[in-house]
């Protein structure tokens, strides 16, 4: 009782004024990723506000922001191209069923196998994103809006030397817009990328044909989307984490961005997950409870239904400042100090995923490929096996003292090291300071001592451990003889 208390009152004011924050920036966001995705802009504003708002009740990262994505958006654009929104709304409903299934059997524990350098890396390319998305808000518009913007910043930046009592960017959004009004400055606002609808979301299951024809179409839809949508969840749910030094169940949050998919897909709106720019600034607003998350969906539709007339005129200069100063303090800037600093393979693996995700614009791709080059170094690193050996005259005895992982990538290239000509009577192979993974291994073994019993020498298996004496006799090969 205590923990909800805190969770949904531990900090009303500061989570109320984020979410506020929060709201204002979800909006261009999501009719932004509606035109990407190739649908009506209130599609997107629908799932930005049903997902916070169920998601502050279910999710399992308190704080954190979920709603319509660019990630998501990117992999609906076929969808929707060759099937309609009404498919649209199928898969995304198959999503959430996919999300809860994968939170059942608690795959979340996987993301242990992400190394920080590809955390880094997500991170990093996320904020490059954040800013390349606001380039063309930006630039070739005049200078009047790179004015606006550059104030926007310094609002934000020099308000809280004045007071931390309200959160800079409400402020500097407020103040921005309130002098775009005044003065009837003619630039880009938020109703210029789409009309909106001041009506709320209605209960409406997809009208699709309930049939195998069907589903294979959205199978493969939803299982990219849930994918994308847990990895980004997850990951997003780890930065604000380390944010806050708190901990989070991220098993939950996989269940709860389920369920919130599931009522965006039956009330008309696209799937979504963790934001983790809104999640930053709602951090860096006050933002730390449940009660953040809620506000900033309800205070979203709020903004649509009843000052719909004067969200259109927020300037698109001011939010797009904001997202810039999101980008700065998203960045992590002191793997650029590292860089050199760390080993070369966690900085290759960084710029990798970094290059990947900014080249696609697909995050998941970046980390799957950050994970796989990852791997193969670490594999690499593991592979090295040394082999000694010492001779004793007087018996024609050689003792090899194999040294390493044994495994697939580690055995083909030790063969060499033993001298199958040499006329001794007795070989050990002491594997002392060795351990046998798998069946390669023992496999080279039993080559190694097959050639040497061709030769007329005896062989001699010693110091096999605990672990590895299971193996060899678990396979009973011709090294578990010996």
């Amino acid at each position: 009782m205590n923990t909800i208390k805190k969770q949904w009152f531990g900090n009303v004011r500061g989570d109320i004024l984020a979410g506020i924050v929060v709201a204002l920036a979800l909006i261009p966001e999501a009719i932004a990723f509606s035109i990407i995705a190739g649908v009506d802009p209130m599609v997107g504003l629908y799932s930005s506000f049903l997902i916070p708002l169920v998601i502050a009740f279910v999710g399992g990262r308190p704080g954190m922001i979920s709603a319509a994505t660019g990630a998501m958006a990117l992999l609906m654009i076929d969808l929707v191209a060759r099937f309609g929104l009404e498919y649209l709304l199928a898969a995304t409903i198959l999503t959430g069923v996919l999300q809860i299934i994968f939170g059942l059997l608690k795959l979340a524990r996987f993301m242990k196998f992400i190394p920080r350098s590809v955390m880094v890396g997500f991170v990093n390319a996320l904020a490059i994103l954040i800013f390349m998305a606001q380039i063309p808000h930006l630039f070739g518009q005049g200078w009047l809006v790179l004015a606006l913007a550059s104030a926007t910043l310094a609002i934000i930046y020099l308000f809280p030397y004045i007071t931390k009592a309200i959160p800079s960017t409400l402020i500097a959004i407020v103040v921005i817009t309130g002098f775009t009004m005044f003065y009837g400055l003619n630039v880009f606002t938020v109703g210029d990328m789409g009309t909106l609808t001041r009506t709320l979301p209605v209960f409406l299951l997809p009208q699709v044909p309930l049939s195998y024809e069907t589903l294979a179409i959205i199978f493969p839809y939803a299982l990219a989307l849930t994918v994308v949508g847990i990895l980004e969840s997850l990951l997003t749910a780890s930065i604000v984490d380390d944010m806050t030094d708190t901990d989070s169940n991220k098993n939950r949050e996989s269940r709860g961005q389920g369920i919130a998919n599931i009522v965006a897909g039956c009330f008309g709106g696209m799937a979504g997950c963790a934001m983790i720019g809104q999640s930053v600034i709602n951090v860096k607003s006050g933002g730390r409870g449940r009660l953040s998350t809620l506000v900033a969906g309800t205070v979203l539709i709020l903004l649509i239904i009843l000052l719909g007339n004067i969200v259109v005129r927020i300037p698109m200069a001011a939010l797009a400042g904001v997202m810039v100063m999101v980008s700065i303090s998203t960045f992590d800037w002191n793997s650029l100090r590292t860089l050199l600093i760390v080993p070369a393979t966690d900085s290759i693996v960084m710029v990798v995923t970094v290059v990947t995700v900014v080249v696609t614009h697909d995050l998941s791709k970046g980390v799957f490929a950050g994970i796989l080059l990852s791997a193969i170094f670490f594999v690499s690193k593991i592979s090295k096996v040394t082999i000694e050996s010492k001779l004793d005259p007087t018996k024609k005895k050689r003792t090899y003292f194999i040294k390493g992982q044994l495994f697939f990538a580690s055995v083909t290239e030790p063969i060499a090291e033993f001298d199958f000509k040499e006329d001794l009577n007795e070989v050990e192979l002491n594997f002392t300071h060795a351990h046998i993974w798998d069946d390669s291994a023992v496999a080279a073994m039993e080559k190694i001592i097959t050639k040497f019993e061709e030769n007329k020498t005896n062989v001699e298996v010693t110091g096999l451990n605990e672990a590895s004496t299971l193996l060899v006799n678990k396979l009973r090969h011709k090294l578990s003889s010996h």
